[in-house]
């Protein structure tokens, strides 16, 4: 008999204070709909009672602290008027303890309507007799009576002391939800501790920030020379390009108090709050001075007035700028009180917020280029167990437009790759995979395809290679790939060998038509039109009308542009006629078809090679800019750099021979 396995998993609970006020609100219910287990007694009055009392059905009466009278009926009464009609009050009386109960006034008088109402009855036996009792309420009524409203004052303890968490500040009180929860940067500990040999690459940011620490440290040889101190600094770039982490490090090298805070946290739901706040940070920053408050995320309070959909002139973050504003640069000084923001929105900023006086230096913390990111890489492979040929440059040309934070994310992504094949250290091939999966998305190697389908993707990507290869103002191709990654069934990459900063209409076109390259291949291999094309179409359609509307590149438009950088033009409104629309819609699709032609003919000339690229892709799924090479011969890129190596050296050379000729007089 085959072993049953033992599947009973041990569950470990945890308690949970919730679970005391579950037990005491089913308590509650059960009381209320249980009870005792009995009917109520019927509150009734004197007159009813006497005729009872005549009629022979009262058993006793009980008088308890002279007040209250218990009737307590014999069996027979009891069930004749529990089977009497169905409409008398008294059909659901109790069976047990008293069936009813009324008020009386004086016990005397009591005592005595009970002797003649026994005496009027005729009866020679009458069953009832009196009985007098002092009573005292017992702990577990009076329990059982104020369980409801203990019950209620403890939930609203509960809401108060989480609203106090959220709210209250440091002191954890619902009074101090006025108080700002600035955190103080402990210096002395190291763990913690950032410094600038911790922030690779922007140099010249680190200078700007230096010279402000640098102030607070030797501010008499400023105040010497009539220098004033920079009120604010404002550190504007893209996310994750290290704008908190250069803060961290002036929090680690300024030897004075240092508050951070998010700009969130000044916004509350009450009223007056955030105002009440940011006069609570200054004022702790007055009595730390010199101090430096960082603000982090600072366009949740600092959004231009007057802009804020929905809300009203009153709103309760404009209330809170404000107060910004006043503390910043208002009547009263902030002497030694530097402040620093950060925000990836700058355009959205209030102007008051920005001008001199307030923010008194908008430091551009922008991406990096090839250089900076080699030191970044740098830092953050420190521990990392590497490979000896890792070539760090190496990596640093395959990461164009990654900021600081995505090249943290590919080291870790790297070294998760290399631990999950059970490497001991992490290789190329490992930063390869990392980059491939961050840009092009998850592999999907079980995704269901054709063989046709297969080969069909693979002759769209050796479309863009070729055409790519072909022309020099194209960056040059890397490798191409068929896996499926992401939303792309394939993927053909290209990294610039250097870092653009001047971008012309060629290099615009050039790209264009290597965008177009995969749905010409499909075109004149299959001559049908695929949906796979929709990205590249996008892509270019965007760029088109960019070098039309915003760059001025098209001669017939001339030299305008229609770019709104500031972000106030009206959605609904163009701001050209509707007869510069038609001009610009017709220089569009001049330029994409010409792109197009320029592809095609590239396509059509080297169809044969496309159709030979594909089958090595279809074979080895990726391919190198080494077996593109060995298909289609050197690049237009390569050619054009060889061209402008041997230029500058025949120049040389007629340089040196012109020397050699013209011998300097002595």
């Amino acid at each position: 008999m085959a072993k049953k396995k033992n599947n009973n998993k041990i569950i470990n609970i945890r308690f949970n204070f919730m679970w005391i006020w579950g037990a005491i609100v089913a308590i509650i219910v059960a009381y209320s709909f249980f009870g005792t287990g009995r009917s109520e007694p019927v509150a009734g009055d004197w007159n009813t009672v006497e005729q009872m009392i005549r009629n022979g059905e009262v058993e006793r009466i009980k008088v308890v602290n002279k007040n209250t009278a218990l009737v307590y009926l014999t069996d027979d009464a009891i069930k004749s008027y529990r089977n009497g009609d169905e409409n008398s009050r008294f059909k659901n009386i109790p069976e047990h303890g008293e069936q009813l109960n009324f008020t009386i006034g004086s016990v005397d008088i009591l005592d005595r309507d009970v002797k003649e109402a026994i005496a009027d009855s005729g009866l020679e036996e009458n069953p009832l007799t009196v009985e007098y009792f002092n009573e005292t309420t017992s702990w577990s009524d009076m329990l059982i009576n104020f369980l409801p409203w203990l019950f209620l004052i403890g939930i609203w303890f509960f809401f108060i002391r989480s609203m106090s968490r959220g709210a209250g500040g440091a002191g954890g009180n619902i009074m101090n939800v006025g108080k700002a929860r600035a955190q103080e940067f402990d210096k002395d500990n190291p763990n913690k501790r950032v410094t600038f040999k911790d922030v690779a690459g922007l140099a010249e940011a680190k200078v700007e920030i230096m010279e402000i620490v640098d102030f607070l440290r030797k501010a008499d040889k400023y105040r010497e020379l009539g220098a004033k101190i920079p009120k604010g600094a404002l550190l504007v770039g893209p996310p994750g390009t290290g704008k908190t982490l250069l803060a961290k490090a002036v929090a680690g090298e300024a030897n004075v108090p240092f508050l951070s805070i998010s700009g969130s946290d000044f916004v509350e739901m009450f009223v007056g709050v955030g105002a009440s706040r940011v006069r609570d940070l200054f004022e702790q920053a007055k009595q730390k001075a010199p101090c430096i408050v960082f603000i982090d995320e600072i366009d949740a309070i600092g959004r231009a007035r007057g802009k804020n959909a929905g809300f009203s002139g009153n709103d309760e973050r404009e209330n809170t700028l404000n107060q910004l504003l006043t503390e910043m640069d208002g009547f009263q000084t902030n002497t030694g009180v530097i402040v620093l923001a950060a925000t990836n929105r700058a355009d959205i900023l209030d102007k008051a917020l920005m001008r001199a006086g307030r923010f008194d230096r908008q430091i551009d913390v922008g991406l990096p280029d090839v250089k900076e990111r080699e030191e970044i890489f740098n830092v953050h492979l420190r521990h990392i167990k590497l490979d000896n040929n890792i070539d760090r440059t190496f990596l640093a040309k395959q990461t164009p437009g990654f900021s600081g934070a995505d090249i943290a994310n590919v080291c870790n992504e790297a070294a998760l790759i290399a631990a999950r094949n059970d490497k001991k250290v992490v290789e190329r091939d490992d930063f390869m995979a990392a980059i491939d999966r961050i840009v092009g998305g998850l592999e999907k190697r079980n995704k269901t395809m054709s063989q046709a389908e297969r080969r069909a993707t693979a002759i769209h990507e050796a479309g863009h290679a070729t055409v790519m290869w072909m022309l020099e103002d194209c960056d040059p191709v890397l490798k191409v790939t068929v896996i499926p990654r992401g939303n792309s069934l394939g993927a053909t990459w290209s990294v610039p060998d250097e870092e653009r900063v001047h971008v012309t209409n060629e290099v615009l076109e050039a790209k264009l038509a290597g965008m177009l390259g995969g749905r010409i291949a499909e075109e004149v291999n299959y001559g049908t039109l695929g949906a796979g094309a929709l990205s590249d179409l996008e892509r270019s359609t965007k760029i088109t009308y960019a070098m039309v509307a915003f760059y001025g590149m098209s001669k017939k438009i001339g030299p305008i542009s229609y770019y709104d950088s500031a972000g106030t033009r009206d959605t609904f409104t163009k701001p050209f006629s509707e007869q510069t629309a038609i001009a610009i819609d017709g220089e569009v699709r001049r330029i994409l078809e010409e792109a197009y032609a320029r592809a095609r003919e590239i396509i059509e000339a080297n169809n044969d090679k496309i159709n030979q690229m594909a089958d090595m892709l279809l074979d080895k799924e990726t391919i190198y800019s080494e077996d593109i090479e060995s298909i289609l011969g050197p690049s237009a890129q390569s050619k054009k750099e060889a061209e402008e190596k041997k230029a500058e050296s025949s120049q040389t050379t007629e340089q040196t021979t012109t020397e050699n000729t013209n011998p300097k007089n002595e």
